[in-house]
C-alpha cells in the first residue's frame, strides 16, 4: 500500500523541483524529504524521481504516482464539499468554469433554467481558456468547464491521464466577418483562398495559427492587422474597416450594424464546443448543469448575423448552422 504521507512528499518535490525548496514548503528538513522518497522507492521497487546536480525529475513511475495523487486531492475537495453541504443543511454549491464567449451566448440560458430547477445553489462561474479550466476540474475547484478546441482532437480522449471526460456539445464553424461595405460582402460563401490579399484581425491566440495552415494550404500568407484575444474586440475593429476576421458562430457579435458575416466553404476550420467533467463519478449537481447546458443549446436562437435580422445591413445566411451534438 503506498504512504498518502510519501506521496504528498513526492507531489510537493515534483511542483518544487528540489528537495530543498520542497522541505521548506513542508516545514521538513531535506534530509527527512529524502528519506520519505527513498522508502517510496523501495515500497514500489522502482525509481520515482531522477537526481542530478539541476534538481529532481519526475521518471515515469514518478508521473503516475503524481496523476494519482492529484485524482485523490480531487476526490477528496469533493469528499468535503458534500460534506460541508451536509453538515450546513445547504442545498448546495456549484463552480463552473468557461470561456468568454462560451459564457457569454451558451451559458446564461443553461444557468437559469438550472437556478429553476434548483433553487438555493450557490453557483460560482470562473471566466478562464481551456488551459487553465481544464486543470480546475482536474484538481477539484471546478466541477466542469466549458470549453472547445479547434480542429484536431479533443483536449481529453479515453484512456489518457487527464481524469477527465469530455462531452461534445457544439460544431461552432467559423464565419467570414466583414464591413458591410467590402467588396465581398455580397458573397453567398467564400473560400479561404479568395481571401489572400485581405488583412486580418484575429480574435483568439490559437485561431492565428490556425487560420496561418489554412492559409498555407490555400498558397498564401496572412496580413495581420491585429492579433488580439477578443472577438468581439476583433469585430469592433473589422466595423471600423481595420480588416476581416473568422470568428466562431457562437462568438459573433450581436449587433450586426455595419457587418456581414459569409460562411466559409470546406476546408475551413471549425471550433468545437465541449464539457469537461471529471473521470471520476460527477456531482449529481454537475450532470444536472450538463443536461441543462444541452437542452440549452438546442433551443439557442440563431445569431442576428447568421439569421439576417436586427441590423440595418443585410447579412449572409447561407452556411451551415452549427450542429448541436446530441
Amino acid at each position: 500500500m503506498i504512504d498518502s504521507r510519501r506521496l504528498q512528499v513526492l507531489s510537493e518535490v515534483a511542483r518544487q523541483g528540489s528537495f530543498n525548496r520542497a522541505a521548506a514548503e513542508l516545514r521538513l528538513t531535506p534530509s527527512a524529504v529524502s528519506q520519505q522518497i527513498s522508502a517510496l522507492e523501495r515500497g514500489l521497487g522502482t525509481a520515482v524521481v531522477r537526481r542530478s546536480t539541476r534538481g529532481v525529475e519526475l521518471t515515469e513511475a514518478g508521473l503516475v504516482l503524481i496523476d494519482a495523487a492529484e485524482a485523490i486531492t480531487a476526490e477528496l475537495v469533493t469528499a468535503q464539499r458534500e460534506i460541508d453541504r451536509l453538515a450546513t443543511a445547504r442545498t448546495g454549491k456549484l463552480t463552473v468554469a468557461t470561456f468568454t464567449s462560451g459564457g457569454q451566448r451558451l451559458l446564461p440560458s443553461a444557468l437559469i433554467r438550472f437556478a429553476t430547477a434548483h433553487p438555493g445553489v450557490e453557483l460560482t462561474v470562473i471566466e478562464s481558456e481551456p488551459e487553465d479550466s481544464l486543470p480546475l476540474v482536474r484538481s477539484g475547484a471546478a466541477e466542469l468547464a466549458l470549453a472547445y478546441h479547434f480542429d484536431g482532437p479533443p483536449p481529453v480522449v479515453d484512456g489518457d491521464r487527464s481524469g477527465l471526460v469530455w462531452t461534445p456539445v457544439l460544431d461552432d464553424p467559423m464565419w467570414i466577418v466583414m464591413a458591410a461595405d467590402h467588396p465581398l460582402a455580397g458573397a453567398r460563401s467564400l473560400a479561404i483562398a479568395d481571401l489572400a490579399e485581405e488583412r486580418w484581425v484575429s480574435g483568439c491566440i490559437w485561431q492565428s495559427d490556425l487560420l496561418q495552415h489554412y492559409a498555407a494550404l490555400a498558397g498564401f500568407e496572412m496580413r495581420t492587422a491585429c492579433r488580439g484575444t477578443d472577438y468581439q474586440f476583433a469585430q469592433s475593429l473589422v466595423r471600423a474597416g481595420v480588416g476581416i476576421s473568422a470568428v466562431p458562430e457562437v462568438a459573433l457579435t450581436m449587433d450586426p450594424a455595419g457587418l456581414v458575416a459569409v460562411p466559409l466553404r470546406p476546408p475551413a476550420p471549425c471550433r468545437f464546443v465541449g464539457v469537461a467533467t471529471p473521470r471520476r463519478r460527477p456531482s449529481a449537481l454537475a450532470a444536472a448543469l450538463l443536461q441543462t447546458l444541452r437542452e440549452a443549446v438546442r433551443s439557442l436562437p440563431p445569431n442576428p448575423l447568421t439569421a439576417g435580422g436586427g441590423g440595418a445591413v443585410g447579412t449572409i445566411s447561407s452556411g451551415t448552422p452549427p450542429t448541436v451534438l446530441a
